[in-house]
């Protein structure tokens, strides 16, 4: 009987398991490979996200803290959409909560002087060295300039943390000027960090984005 029954478990898991290799994930599921996520969504450092080369939302437009993004319930709507080299990018003036483990895209920013970061920024109007680690919030997360200064702890899912400071805005309500280096709108969840960021985690910055989460320190 316990032969019979250890029998049944090995076939059982042999017709389960591809089943699951085989499964789509949606945003923020988990991933191997490109297939593994549906629709417009690619496979980010093991998570389902938003594709940047497709220009895909799906992800982004979910719940969030409502006008400012500092926390709380309600839902995170788009507010317009931008036309930016030809496509449509959705505008938001928040972003999801900020929690003790809030999910964010980094991406990779230069705050230098006529770096490819554009204007200087936005909370001392200056420009800052990309040897420190310090970062740009989405609009809803920078919340009117109320965390500049402040220290943020980023995680990457290597389990290598940094602390990096916030010294400027993604602006995810305007785009496509030279004010923004003639670049599009920010998604609603990007933590925009500088060279030291990328190196202190130990991460490609050529990647472009890579999933992490973030705290206020």
């Amino acid at each position: 009987m316990a032969k019979s029954l250890v029998s049944f478990t090995i076939i059982f898991a042999m017709m389960f398991l591809p089943l699951l290799s085989n499964a789509i994930s949606q945003c923020n599921g988990p991933c191997r490979t490109p297939d593994d996520c549906e629709g417009e969504l690619i496979c980010i450092n093991g998570i389902c996200n938003d594709d940047p080369e497709v220009g895909s939302h799906t992800c982004t437009g979910g719940g969030g803290g409502g006008g400012g993004g500092g926390g709380g319930g309600g839902s995170c709507h788009s507010s317009g959409t931008l036309r930016c080299h030809g496509k449509p990018y959705p505008l938001y003036s928040c972003s999801p909560p900020v929690t003790s483990s809030t999910y964010a895209k980094l991406t990779n920013n230069d705050f230098s002087e006529g770096g490819e970061g554009g204007d200087p920024s936005e909370c001392d109007g200056k420009y800052h060295d990309n040897s420190v680690p310090i970062v740009a919030l989405s609009t809803g997360w920078y919340n009117g300039g109320s965390r500049c200064g402040h220290m943020i702890k980023i995680t990457a899912q290597n389990g290598r943390s940094v602390m990096a400071k916030v010294v400027d805005e993604c602006d995810s309500m305007h785009g496509c000027d030279s004010e923004h280096a003639d670049e599009p709108p920010c998604d609603n969840d990007i933590v925009d960090g500088s060279d030291a960021v990328w190196s202190a985690l130990g991460l490609d910055k050529d990647i472009g984005v890579v999933g992490v989460t973030w705290s206020m320190a």
